[in-house]
């Protein structure tokens, strides 16, 4: 299992910074958020600061770009990196594409489909030079004079993982991507029961089993080494978990488990603006369900218990800025479990 840091930095100097510190740790993967910076750029200058660890947009808003923009960016990525960027892409929800970003917001998954076509078609055109083509419902792109073609990329085109939560964006995933970024808001059984089906069902569209398919697992986890460093990583846990929950799109993973109820409670708050009261509502069932509590070593045991046969990645994150040293005990327990120490 690769094991990567994540967090949401808020310069692109700070994310610079996590992605080298990430890779100093011996960590697979580094993950840049768009969320108050562009991911692309962030990595950039991350490239020229490291040498190894993969370097991995998560996410970046595909609904807030086009398919020439995003091609060109992991396109140029790809070459400044040696080979070492994965294209992560998501979809955002209505309310910020429409309302933050002023673009188009319909079919998410039908467009998404058509959206990650239409940069591999982009990038097959980059490649061969032949005719660039593409003529879909929602994307048109029928010109690309030579002037404006880089080329082949000597590294060979990225990869393309899809976040996904609801069973349609997730068949979408298993069609048209490498591998699927679980949500944090996932559960072990939400996954097992949803998610796994779903991708097996966009696979076989294209006659494709989920062999080399490559997931990203859940990454609640809730771990410390004294009772202190564990309730204050608990109350964090529970305010993402709070956060997510309150989010209608999230709504099924709940359902699942009978905790819809909970959902109409946390958006309830959070339409008045009680941020600060809907930890409270998420009670230990729940946060047990997404997340995995205990000591580092109970972390990475219940992580390979739950997730072991199913992902092939999981990511570390804080809720701030990326702080690879935060989640050292937990990745060396995870490292050692497999056999090895931390790199």
């Amino acid at each position: 299992m690769k094991v990567d840091s994540g967090g949401y930095a808020r310069t692109v100097g700070e994310a610079a910074e996590g992605v080298v510190a990430a890779e100093v740790a011996g960590y697979d993967g580094a993950w840049v958020a768009e969320t108050q910076l562009d991911p692309f750029l962030a990595l950039a200058v991350a490239a020229e600061r490291t040498e190894r660890i993969e370097l991995v947009t998560g996410i970046a808003v595909a609904f807030a770009r086009n398919p020439m923009t995003v091609a060109v960016a992991a396109n140029d990525l790809q070459v400044h990196s040696r080979g070492r960027f994965v294209l992560g892409l998501g979809s955002q929800i209505k309310p910020h594409i429409t309302k933050r970003f002023g673009m188009p917001w319909s079919a998410p998954a039908a467009r998404m489909r058509e959206f990650v076509l239409a940069v591999r078609a982009i990038w097959s055109a980059f490649e061969s030079g032949e005719r660039l083509a593409f003529r879909g419902e929602f994307y048109q792109h029928t010109l690309l004079t030579p002037f404006f073609n880089p080329g082949p990329n000597p590294y060979g085109q990225p990869k393309v993982l899809l976040a996904a939560v609801g069973e349609r964006m997730t068949e979408v995933a298993g069609e048209v991507a490498d591998g699927m970024l679980c949500h944090s808001f996932t559960t072990e059984r939400y996954l097992r029961e949803v998610t796994i089906p779903a991708l097996e069902r966009g696979r076989a569209k294209v006659g494709k089993s989920l062999a080399g398919f490559e997931i990203s697992g859940p990454s609640f986890v809730a771990a410390g080494e004294s009772a202190e460093e564990l309730a204050a990583s608990i109350a964090e846990t529970k305010k993402q978990i709070a956060f997510y929950g309150s989010t209608p799109a999230y709504r099924p993973v709940l359902e699942l488990h009978g905790w819809g109820g909970l959902q109409d409670e946390l958006y309830a708050l959070s339409k008045r603006g009680r941020w600060d009261e809907m930890a409270a509502l998420v009670d230990d069932e729940v946060l047990h369900a997404f997340a995995v509590v205990g000591t580092p070593v109970e972390a990475a045991a219940e992580v390979r218990r739950r997730y072991g046969d199913v992902v092939q990645r999981l990511t570390l994150t804080t809720s701030d800025a990326p702080n690879p040293a935060r989640w050292e005990p937990v990745y060396r327990a995870l490292r050692e479990a497999e056999g090895g120490g931390a790199r």
